[in-house]
């Protein structure tokens, strides 16, 4: 893969912020490989819309370190009041994903990972479970067995916080997790928690929502890739798909069917977080695919 620079950039909209940028990459000898831009307009609540970029710029083409590259971009980011961040495409990410029993999510990811489809290092795998350790251990990487008991979790929860500190965890995927993180992991790991809901949100919010669709008739079914807040299936939504489903599937079918839809928008909304292809505004996204 051809080394790049990331540069993703959130700020008040105004004119002349494209130009400026572009003005200070070229000045830098930088070749742009990609650009991607997306105004939102001023809603009633607000003075100003808001104004989202990234831009991938070849590594070798930049007369400066990307050091010095950060250093003297500050100085423009201050005048527009940007939030921003530059990352290394061949740095990869350290990623800790944490399942229970189900298997497809996390064997889907790990056979994605193994093949190169997904650009990080899976640092380890936390389960309350066993039964996924030797497939796991076959992907030399990692298994945690934390079990979970149901009268007390807060012991689960601080083993896995340790592991997640000792690890290092820049992202973290709930592959099919089934628990509820405490309001503490959420908040240390903002914008880095990533889980696969199998529904299409908002619809059909916690357990069960294969079972609470059928029995409200729907004629698709969904799955919602989304960032993890102290609000149970409330965060920020990266990625969702659906399946056609008619009456004659029955409830087992629509778990066989979702956890198709399950697999791919696990995989894809993750790939857009390891790529720098997310940008969080408030309670939403925008997605730069």
């Amino acid at each position: 893969m051809e080394q790049s620079y990331r540069l993703v950039i959130r700020c008040p909209d105004r004119v002349g912020i494209v130009a400026k940028v572009s003005e200070f990459i070229s000045a830098h000898q930088g070749w742009l490989t990609e650009a991607s831009y997306h105004s939102e307009p001023a809603s009633s609540a607000q003075q100003t819309g808001w104004f989202f970029m990234r831009n991938e710029i070849r590594a070798d083409s930049l007369n400066v370190s990307l050091d010095e590259f950060k250093k003297r971009f500050a100085v423009l980011a201050d005048e527009f009041q940007m939030s921003w961040f530059v990352t290394d495409s061949c740095v990869r990410k350290k990623v800790v994903i944490l399942a229970s029993h189900a298997s497809h999510c996390l064997a889907d990811l790990l056979y994605r990972w193994h093949s190169g489809e997904l650009h990080c290092d899976i640092a380890a795998v936390i389960a309350n479970h066993d039964n996924l350790r030797s497939m796991v251990e076959w992907h030399n990487i990692p298994f945690h067995h934390v079990p979970a008991d149901k009268t007390d979790k807060s012991p689960h929860f601080h083993k896995v916080d340790e592991l997640l500190q000792q690890y290092a965890a820049q992202t973290i995927v709930l592959a099919r997790y089934m628990q509820i993180l405490p309001g503490e992991i959420c908040n240390r790991y903002s914008g880095q928690v990533i889980n696969i809901h199998h529904s299409f949100l908002p619809s059909f919010v916690g357990a069960n929502p294969y079972y609470q669709a059928y029995d409200r008739g729907v004629k698709l079914i969904g799955a919602t890739c989304h960032y993890v807040t102290e609000d149970l299936d409330q965060g920020p939504i990266i990625e969702q798909d659906v399946g056609r489903i008619n009456h004659r599937h029955n409830k087992e079918d629509l778990v066989r069917l979702g956890k198709d839809v399950e697999k791919i928008v696990l995989a894809r909304g993750l790939r857009y977080h390891l790529e720098d292809r997310v940008v969080i505004h408030g309670n939403k996204t925008v997605i730069f695919d």
